[in-house]
């Protein structure tokens, strides 16, 4: 089995290298970096009929540009660096164009893997997520009291539904790093089993790359359906916040915020 480092975009044009692989059987298999996911890829031949129906490959690679292992460098010579009608074959000279070996000790040098002094390691967060979301949701939670005391309005929590908010995060997270859309059919479920017959759900999720609680909200307040949800006036009004945090190496993290209310729906 032959393995490479394929690099290239996926949905939204966003870089990404992946893994593939290329079997006795010339299976190829592609596998996410990021999660070891494995997909099947199979190629859409152009020359076919438009009777033929195109294979439907779950993955959300567009583009191809190279790939490489520890002994050959491979670039896309092809008409097209779309994924989907990409040839794998890697011994057709018209598909690939194998760079020398000469050519890559000429830019690499002989010692193509980098001494260990040179190699740099992420350091890794510091951050407790669970502790942070808390800390950020009772901040939010407190400026949203003070919002609406402002406006003459009260203001009264719904610990559940904030709690049911949860996993949409997650799965918003996991989208925008990895460009798969998770069925969120459980979530819209359980939104349903909560809100009562005649009262109606509005959420607004946002991510942010810092943890300023009075930025984000400010920033939240410029969205008419943000600002919707927070000012929501009507009967029986219930609000709720979710805050998660993600935290990724060098003291980087994702924060993604969700609000919601539930309100009786006036006729």
């Amino acid at each position: 089995m032959n393995a490479f480092v394929c690099i290239g975009t996926k949905a939204k044009t966003n870089a990404h290298a992946w893994v593939l692989t290329i079997d006795v059987n010339n299976t190829v298999l592609f596998w996410e970096s990021l999660t070891g996911q494995r997909y099947v890829h199979e190629s859409i031949n152009p020359n076919d009929p438009p009777a033929v129906t195109p294979p439907n490959n779950a993955h959300a690679y567009r583009t191809i540009g190279c790939l490489f292992n520890h002994s050959s460098f491979y670039a896309n010579a092809q008409p097209s660096d779309g994924v989907h009608v990409c040839s794998f074959d890697l011994y057709n000279e018209a598909s690939w164009k194998k760079l020398n070996m000469d050519a890559i000790k000429s830019v690499c040098g002989i010692n193509v893997v980098p001494a260990a002094s040179s190699v740099f390691h992420l350091t890794p967060s510091t951050t407790d997520p669970i502790l942070k979301s808390n800390q950020l949701e009772n901040e939010l939670r407190v400026l949203v009291y003070e919002h609406r005391t402002d406006m003459g309005l009260m203001t009264v929590w719904d610990d559940e539904l904030s709690y049911l908010l949860t996993p949409a995060l997650a799965s918003y997270e996991f989208e925008q790093c990895h460009g798969v859309t998770i069925a969120n059919d459980d979530f819209q479920h359980s939104i349903r089993r909560h809100v009562p017959d005649g009262h109606t759900f509005k959420g607004f999720p946002i991510q942010f790359i810092h943890t300023n609680t009075r930025r984000a909200f400010a920033t939240c307040l410029r969205s008419s359906i943000c600002e919707q949800i927070i000012c929501c006036r009507g009967d029986q009004v219930k609000l709720a916040v979710r805050v998660r945090v993600f935290p990724y190496p060098e003291d980087t993290y994702a924060v993604w915020i969700m609000f919601a209310a539930k309100y009786k729906s006036v006729l």
